[in-house]
């Protein structure tokens, strides 16, 4: 942000203001400065004093500040209450309301140069293009934000939002090695430089765990949550904290801990709920909601995750209403309502494509196969089996493609196809072994704890 723009800007802001208000040099001079230096003033020729500036103020009843750098009283003060206004709009789900909001703020942020606010409201808009599935749009928006806060010189922590949110943006579009390599580089930038910032820090453990679980390196994403457990008693923030909570109750179901991990989404959702941010509650109920079924509680499953449903398609948040539409579907199906499971993930591929959700896709095409292979369909179970396969291939998401491969080839073997079946089953072998620590590089320095 300017401190004060220089003698020229002033002194032109001198002279409109005087000359809007119909006064002489001498009458804004007098008592204290003589025409002379007023007139040099106006001319940009001298870089006044704050004792002078403000007797010119006062003659001109304006403030201070607005004289010095241009802005209206109270300008900066007036745009940050509406920068929380729109980030609570986004927070209850109104993403088409807060980019709305969020836009107005970057225009005026633009037009009175501050830069600070300018890298917050492009945040904003990033995080309502995720919201609303708008994948590449948000990147954009990061990446703008954070050559904002690098031109102004700003530290590594204040840019990890934007990071994350770019990295966040890779994750959903089924870039996942990318998005684990921003997050990691910039973790152990952090850490090695001794860059300790725990909500920084915090953010990105967070944030990792999903991708490292997709790609099967479970240890990796139990490190993650073990050390963003450790660090968040020094994290004031408690949506920070609660974001935590949900995401390390995704290691706590892989281990098989499912008491713990919906003890860990309980506090989620208790703090989600207190904060009144709609679409992470909402999340918080598509997990329960997993982890009831994983516990064999269909119909409590149902419940939670028709809730998590409703609040997402209410705040129109796509992606995160896939991957929800997805869990509801394998219950569904379960509980014998294979139909209604179809029509639903149907409905989920009509709104995802290779580059924006190719995760959640797969997922519903691996569902539409065991849906199909019930209905003794395997043709067409084979085919989501193979679209499901792609894509995955493609995203890198090793974690599932293992088990994708064994129901592939239980398919192949059952129809007299024992080649074709070997080979599906030697493919899911490879993807098991290699993801890991091992296939990510060394692992970013840990901080200090």
């Amino acid at each position: 942000m300017r401190e004060r723009d220089d003698p020229v800007a002033i002194g032109r802001r001198v002279q409109r203001l005087r000359v809007d208000r119909g006064l002489t040099q001498r009458q804004l001079a007098e008592p204290a400065y003589t025409p002379a230096y007023v007139s040099t003033l106006e001319a940009g020729r001298v870089r006044p004093s704050e004792e002078a500036l403000r007797h010119i103020a006062g003659r001109l009843g304006v403030a201070y500040e607005e004289l010095l750098t241009g802005r209206p009283a109270r300008l900066a003060t007036d745009l940050r209450l509406r920068l929380t206004e729109a980030r609570r709009t986004l927070a209850t789900g109104g993403a088409g309301q807060a980019a709305e909001q969020y836009g107005a703020l970057l225009a005026e942020a633009e037009t009175h140069d501050l830069a600070d606010l300018r890298a917050e409201a492009l945040l904003g808009l990033g995080e309502c293009a995720l919201e609303s599935g708008e994948l590449e749009e948000g990147r954009r928006y990061f990446e703008r934000s954070e050559a904002c806060l690098a031109r102004s010189d700003a530290p590594l922590p204040a840019r990890v939002p934007a990071l994350r949110g770019r990295a966040v943006a890779h994750y959903l579009a089924g870039e996942l090695r990318y998005a684990v390599y921003l997050l990691e580089s910039t973790l152990d930038e952090l850490n090695r430089g001794g860059l300790h910032d725990p909500d920084a820090l915090l953010l990105l453990y967070a944030s990792a765990i999903g991708p490292y679980m997709d790609m099967g390196a479970h240890a990796r994403a139990a490190q993650a949550a073990e050390l963003a457990l450790a660090l968040a008693p020094g994290v004031a923030d408690p949506a920070l904290v609660a974001r935590m909570h949900r995401s390390v109750a995704r290691t706590l179901l892989a281990e098989g801990r499912l008491t713990e991990a919906d003890a860990s989404l309980a506090k989620a959702a208790e703090l989600y709920r207190s904060l009144q941010l709609r679409t992470e509650l909402a999340n918080c109920h598509w997990m329960r909601g997993y982890v009831h079924a994983q516990n064999g509680e269909l119909e409590r499953a149902e419940g939670e995750l028709r809730e998590a449903l409703a609040m997402l398609s209410a705040s129109r948040a796509a992606l995160y209403r896939s991957q929800a539409a997805v869990e509801l579907a394998d219950v569904l199906h379960r509980r014998g309502s294979s139909r209604e499971a179809a029509a639903l993930l149907h409905e989920v591929l009509d709104d995802l494509s290779p580059e924006r959700g190719a995760v959640h896709a797969a997922a519903a095409h691996r569902l539409l196969g065991i849906i199909a292979e019930d209905a003794q369909d395997t043709d067409a179970a084979e085919e989501h089996y193979v679209r499901a396969l792609s894509l995955l291939e493609r995203a890198g998401a090793a974690g599932d493609l293992a088990d994708l491969c064994r129901l592939l080839g239980d398919l192949l073997r059952r129809t007299g196809r024992v080649e074709a079946a070997m080979d599906a089953y030697r493919t899911g072998l490879g993807h098991r072994t290699a993801p890991g620590t091992t296939t990510l590089g060394p692992a970013p320095a840990q901080p200090p704890l």
